[in-house]
């Protein structure tokens, strides 16, 4: 299952009114609709100068990681994964959207108009980026970055 229309209605799944939200992005000139994290996903929050480089290292590991937003400016990058994983994640410099946040999600399939964009899109099958593959290629990702230092 890809595509747009599967991925409006897995997003919008999740929302309090499907039907409403479809509409909302329609109409919407900047094509968001907020819906609530820890239902089907939650998002854990990357700097951006972090979250590029993970999302290469996980690149080299999976054919398609999960969904992946990225804000205007490139500051800050959301990786989508299983519900729950907000409420047991511990890291510096993550931040988590779970059950009782809302999140700022963009239309997919449409080019971005502005603030928040789909960097990897949903395909609409659910995939969702593993947390602990997530973790690793920060980890590996964090290990490259300059200013490093070696021990």
């Amino acid at each position: 299952m890809t595509g747009t229309k599967p991925a409006l209605e897995w997003l919008s799944s999740v929302a309090p009114d499907p039907v409403a939200c479809r509409r909302e992005w329609e109409r919407s000139p900047h094509g968001t609709a907020l819906l609530p994290a820890g239902r089907a996903w939650d998002v854990l929050i990357l700097p951006g100068a972090l979250g590029y480089p993970t999302l290469d290292v996980l690149t080299r590991f999976l054919d398609r990681p999960g969904p992946v937003l990225v804000d205007f400016g490139d500051a800050r990058m959301g990786f989508l994964v299983p519900p729950g994983t907000a409420a047991r994640w511990v890291g510096t410099g993550v931040r988590t959207a779970g059950a009782g946040t809302w999140i700022v999600v963009p239309y997919p399939g449409r080019a971005p108009v502005g603030g928040t964009r789909w960097l990897v899109p949903p395909d609409g099958s659910g995939t969702l980026t593993d947390p602990v593959l997530l973790e690793l290629a920060m980890h590996e990702a964090a290990a490259g970055l300059p200013g490093r230092k070696e021990a």
